[in-house]
């Protein structure tokens, strides 16, 4: 297992993705985010299915950072219970992985 990982994250905007994006990779929580396009998501909210149009990003880290990253994406956002999960990377390029832990203050 590698010692980096994914944070996979969606908002209700671009705007609020870049946002969100941009402060952690500028407080060394992640390395590089990968704003994606819209996604369409169904889910059960108070009892209704609902649908929304959200935007989805994957913040490069270290696993050392992740659960800080977690929590600081949590209190930038805007939905009162965000989809925030940390993914393992179980491989990398190694000169990848360097580069992760080094932006994340994790080390080379």
């Amino acid at each position: 297992m590698s010692d980096i990982a994914t944070v996979y994250a969606v908002f209700g905007s671009r705007d609020e993705a870049e946002r969100i994006g941009r402060a952690m990779v500028e407080k060394r929580l992640a390395a590089c985010v990968n704003i994606l396009g819209p996604v369409q998501s169904v889910y059960r909210w108070d009892g209704a299915i609902e649908r929304a149009e959200e935007i989805a990003a994957l913040f490069k880290t270290s696993a050392t950072a992740a659960d800080a990253l977690i929590a600081a994406i949590a209190a930038m956002h805007s939905y009162d219970v965000p989809a925030i999960c940390q993914w393992p990377i179980e491989r990398s390029a190694p000169g990848y992985a360097a580069w992760v832990r080094g932006e994340t203050g994790s080390g080379a």
